[in-house]
């Protein structure tokens, strides 16, 4: 072989190697610049689309004391409830004037206990409660919307002939009801009792109970003004969070003492479980203590 060919393969092999080294480097940079690239962003997510997320879990069950459930005050309520929980149970609380308890009527006052419904009148579940204590021979109270009174006046008439009483609840369930101006707490109570009176005038309203049980002592004054006594509870099975019937038997009558008042729902989503319960903690409400039926005579 000559040197003259010799030469020739060593230069094209001294070629390949750096070819061979170019793209090696290049592929390298390639393969860094593509890790240390930003993530591409979908279209959906730049043009302002949240990403997609699993369904939140359920909040902690709050202690027996949680104040009202609270739904939207429209059509039929979803369930929305206040999360903050401070000592005592009552959402919020930290962010609200504390109010004097004694001037909250929590306890019948004897040793008959009370049941009360919030959030009504619902066209599917109040007739369904109404049938269960009419069967069983047991009045209660029910706080009603006043928005949902007049969508359903019907299934009020039917509360009063049946001999329940009725609490004012606010017109659409207000829960910053107490963040307002005294006007505004007056107005809205007053235009809830004028609803419920167009219905069944005359009846006495002679009950509020907050939503949520968000007191405080400008709700508190405005409600004693106008009359009535502020009724809050002081059993709190949290039929709003669709217990089994079973659970919520048993979380009554393990909480309940004398003179407790009851807070249990006909409105505000679905209460299948509250009417199946219904017939079991009358009886054993009954049996233990017996029922009464709240009024203003029955404040603290």
């Amino acid at each position: 072989m000559s040197k003259r060919t010799v030469s020739k393969r060593a230069m094209v092999a001294a070629g390949l190697a750096v070819f061979a080294l170019l793209v090696g480097s290049e592929s390298i940079a390639a393969l860094r610049g593509a890790r240390q690239a930003p993530t591409q962003v979908p279209a959906t997510a730049a043009l302002g689309a949240a990403p997609e997320r699993a369904a939140p879990t359920p909040e902690p069950v709050p202690s027996p004391a949680t104040r009202d459930p609270v739904p939207t005050p429209t059509g039929d309520p979803a369930d929305q409830r206040p999360s903050a929980t401070v000592t005592g149970g009552t959402p919020g609380a930290s962010a609200r004037p504390a109010v004097d308890e004694s001037l909250l009527q929590r306890r019948t006052g004897g040793r008959q206990v009370a049941l009360t419904f919030d959030d009504g009148p619902h066209p599917k579940w109040t007739p369904l409660i109404l049938d269960e204590l009419r069967a069983a021979g047991a009045r209660a109270t029910f706080c009603v919307v006043g928005a949902q009174v007049r969508r359903y006046p019907a299934l009020v008439v039917r509360m009063v002939r049946e001999g329940h009483t009725l609490c004012n609840h606010t017109w659409s369930h207000e829960l910053d009801l107490g963040s307002q101006s005294a006007d505004e707490i007056r107005a809205n109570l007053l235009r809830t009792n004028k609803e419920i009176h167009k219905v069944v005038p005359g009846v006495p309203i002679e009950l509020f109970r907050h939503p949520g049980g968000l007191w405080t002592p400008k709700v508190v004054t405005v409600v004693e003004e106008l009359g009535m006594v502020p009724l809050d509870w002081d059993v709190d099975p949290q039929d709003w969070r669709k217990p089994t019937k079973e659970k919520l038997v048993s979380q009554v009558t393990a909480e309940v003492r004398l003179g407790s008042i009851i807070l249990l729902h006909d409105g505000g989503g679905d209460r299948s479980a509250t009417v199946a319960a219904l017939p079991a903690v009358v009886h054993e409400l009954r049996q233990r203590y017996g029922i009464t039926l709240l009024g203003a005579s029955l404040s603290p």
